[in-house]
């Protein structure tokens, strides 16, 4: 039985290998960034960029989780694992199922970046109300909530969020010139 060249039953086709090679380029970034104190703000990742464009481009679904969080996780293995690793690792993997139901076939400059802000945000809200409950660094109070949240907004506001602006442009530009150029990588992301 012949295969339909739109549904390829390989699982390492072109596509596939260009999306993991924009994504291992963004890890080893994250890399030389951590390796090179000072030379960006912290947090100024392509992390949360990977989990979305795992989640808006992987055909695959579990693809969609392991390659994005793999690479946290193999980035991890050699920076070293923090104590909030576990609610981090759960938070990019909510802006992957955001990138299914919100990037998927629909990846506009605006929604892009409407989501991007949208990521960047969620994750600084859910971590620093982590560190807040749990690092005994701040009282258990509302002052003490909005202290967190203030300490934090360095972190946000010159690193997460523009890191994450920024590295969305460049995966799902990148990719989207790149699928101008070579029509193998317009497959449209299987529905189910």
């Amino acid at each position: 039985m012949r295969s339909n060249p739109s549904e390829p039953s390989r699982i390492f086709t072109p596509r596939l290998l260009v999306l993991t090679g924009l994504i291992a380029f963004a890890v080893a970034f994250r890399l030389l960034a951590h390796f090179q104190p000072g030379s960006l703000p912290y947090n100024f990742t392509p992390i949360a960029a990977i989990a979305l464009f795992g989640g808006a481009y992987f055909r695959h679904r579990l693809l969609a989780f392991v390659v994005p969080l793999g690479a946290m996780f193999l980035s991890d293995a050699v920076i070293g694992l923090a104590t909030l690793s576990p609610l981090v690792y759960l938070c990019f993997a909510a802006m992957v199922l955001v990138g299914m139901g919100v990037l998927r076939g629909r990846t506009g400059a605006l929604r892009v970046g409407l989501t991007a802000v949208g990521s960047a945000t969620g994750f600084y809200l859910v971590t620093n109300f982590a560190v807040w409950l749990g690092s005994g660094m701040y009282a258990m109070t509302a002052s003490g909530l909005a202290a967190c949240y203030l300490a934090g907004l360095p972190f946000y506001t010159y690193g997460s969020l523009p890191g994450t602006l920024l590295w969305s442009g460049v995966l799902f530009g990148g990719f989207a010139l790149l699928s101008r150029r070579y029509a193998v990588l317009r497959i449209a992301p299987a529905a189910a």
